[in-house]
């Protein structure tokens, strides 16, 4: 098992990603562990990739401090943001605020591609108001473009929910198209 001290060196990953250009790649995937928790090791990566004409891409919570994000971001090509849920009581319950993960979408968006996965959980995040709410700000404030995922949960470490009913996610796809021009189910 590897600890903290198997990280791949940047000079490495960078070797790694040019090596499987020829193959079609065309850059690195931040992802499986927020990337901010390592924000030193992310930063240096996503500026020696840039440097080689390759693409960055964050798979992330969303949950930043602004001025960190803000240097980051000129070298991020595009993210998916996870936008738990609509309500304060949703982010409470996780221990954290919806508002810097608003913020952090509506930055992203002005300057890199942005996608928006939402885990459709039964009685945490599943009330139709609750969606309406979100697909609203998302076509309203961020891009009618802008690409949801919605996926379907299954009990995994513990949380005891029952997994989301097919319905559950068939009625939220159809909310989510009424303003969104991309809408995607996943897990389903």
């Amino acid at each position: 098992m590897a600890d903290i001290t198997d990280v791949l060196p940047v000079n490495e990953l960078l070797k790694e990603a040019l090596d499987a250009k020829p193959y079609g790649n065309i850059g690195v995937a931040y992802t499986y562990n927020e990337p901010f928790m390592s924000y030193e090791y992310l930063l240096d990566a996503c500026q020696k990739i840039k440097e080689h004409g390759l693409k960055n891409v964050l798979v992330t919570n969303g949950y930043y401090n602004p001025k960190p994000f803000n240097k980051l971001l000129p070298y991020i090509d595009a993210m998916n943001i996870d936008l738990k849920g609509f309500t304060d009581d949703v982010y409470k319950q996780l221990e954290a605020h919806l508002g810097p993960v608003k913020k952090t979408i509506q930055t992203a968006a002005q300057s890199c591609h942005v996608e928006v996965t939402t885990l459709l959980v039964p009685g945490l995040n599943d009330d139709e108001e609750q969606i309406e709410k979100m697909v609203t700000w998302l076509a309203d404030e961020i891009d009618s473009s802008i690409p949801l995922h919605i996926s379907r949960y299954f009990p995994a470490h513990g949380y005891k929910a029952e997994p989301t009913p097919i319905e559950t996610m068939k009625k939220a796809e159809e909310i989510a198209k009424k303003k969104l021009k991309y809408v995607y189910l996943g897990n389903v």
